[in-house]
């Protein structure tokens, strides 16, 4: 039986970055003789088990043959006579091929370590065409390395782009989708995971409703970038560049779908796109079965960004009506996020990702003065049911004009 350190952590400590999740492959072992030595077993589809003492997964070698449509669609065999190269060829990318021993001596059999030092992100094998999920999967890859300077390789590029035209990328189901996506947005340069599924071909398959923006010209007076696509990817740039959470960034990447609707001839115009774009939000958020607080942000910053943007000039009864729709007095926290959503739209803009947006104070300041409005005066007053809630939104009203007038002073 011999033990080897697998696929990421071997990557990550050869980049000199840290090492969180540890990967471990047996080869010549039995399902029995890991049972003997106390592991624990897992895997339902093959032989994965538990460490008794750290936890730690450990998976006999293995080997896989296509037999189905999509991520499951394969079958796999285990046995003592599988090799640590054989078991390394079925992985998806040669920087996630390599293994060491206890000594950290490498075992790089499909040169791994020269890809890494080149920046390359290259398919092992052709088998790499097989798998749906790896055309995410590289583009994760792509959008998490890309300031070291990784590429994906053109023959890598142009199997993703024959997997894309397969029908293959149908067959992944939604939450595998939704793991790899929700992943890729969270890495430093998630617009690269969009453009690297643009470049082949998987954009328009997965989410087509993001692909139709490329191409879209908005009016270079607000837009000096032009191409809606162009300013999605930038809003979304911008979103990691500020760290924003996952419910921030999705609503990033989905705010400006309604452009893709405007007929040609209205543009460079798009009016009402906050509205045409809604059923879209709603399509994708349920393509992917995106989670509540994802979907329901996408949606509010979706109708609402230019709200945000024209804040300043709002009538105090509109922003009453914005800051109801968020109902900010229970869920505040939604309410900044589409705040900072609406800023990483405004910043998504060639040129002007300096240029400072006092919407923003602007909008926490007035949600700060409707929460503060009391109601125990009012029950005092002998106001109940459905007359406390109009007598409140009187007061919240009354609150947000004198707001509105000393921020104009």
């Amino acid at each position: 039986m011999q033990i080897f350190k697998v696929g990421g952590a071997v990557r990550d400590r050869l980049l000199g970055k840290p090492v969180t999740d540890i990967d471990w492959v047996v080869v010549g072992a039995t399902t029995e003789e890991m049972l003997a030595q106390g592991y624990r077993p897992v895997g339902a589809d093959f032989p994965v088990f538990l460490h008794p003492k750290s936890g730690e997964e450990y998976a006999l070698a293995r080997t896989e043959r296509k037999s189905g449509r999509g991520y499951g669609g394969f079958t796999f065999h285990a046995s003592p006579e599988v090799t640590l190269e054989e078991d390394l060829i079925r992985r998806d990318l040669t920087i996630n091929a390599m293994a060491e021993d206890d000594q950290q001596n490498l075992t790089d059999p499909y040169h791994g370590q020269r890809d890494l030092e080149d920046r390359i992100l290259r398919h092992v094998s052709p088998a790499f065409a097989e798998d749906p999920l790896r055309v995410l999967r590289v583009a994760r890859f792509a959008a998490r390395y890309a300031g070291l300077g990784f590429t994906v390789a053109p023959e890598t590029l142009e199997l993703m782009r024959q997997l894309s035209d397969s029908g293959e990328l149908e067959a992944l189901t939604a939450e595998r989708s939704w793991k790899e996506i929700s992943r890729a947005l969270m890495e430093d340069q998630p617009q690269v995971f969009i453009q690297v599924l643009r470049d082949c071909g998987a954009l328009k398959v997965l989410m087509p409703e993001v692909d139709a923006l490329f191409g879209v010209p908005q009016p270079e007076a607000h837009h000096p970038e032009i191409d809606t696509g162009l300013h999605t990817l930038s809003v979304l740039e911008q979103s990691a560049l500020y760290k924003q959470p996952l419910t921030v960034r999705w609503a990033c990447l989905l705010h400006d779908l309604g452009k893709g609707l405007t007929p040609e001839e209205q543009w460079p115009r798009h009016i009402a796109h906050e509205h045409t774009g809604l059923k879209l939000i709603k399509a994708v958020c349920e393509r992917f079965k995106a989670p509540k607080d994802c979907q329901e942000l996408a949606l509010l910053v979706g109708q609402y960004h230019t709200h945000g943007h024209r804040a300043l000039e709002l009538k105090a009864s509109t922003l009453l009506e914005l800051l109801q729709s968020f109902d900010v007095y229970r869920r505040p926290q939604r309410f900044e996020e589409f705040i900072v959503a609406c800023e990483m739209d405004a910043r998504g803009r060639k040129g002007l990702e300096q240029r400072s947006y006092p919407q923003a104070d602007y909008l926490r300041g007035a949600a700060k003065a409707a929460r503060e409005v009391a109601v125990q005066p009012l029950l005092e007053k002998g106001f109940k049911g459905p007359e406390l809630g109009e007598a409140l939104k009187r007061e919240r009203l009354k609150a947000l004009k004198a707001y509105k007038d000393a921020a104009s002073a």
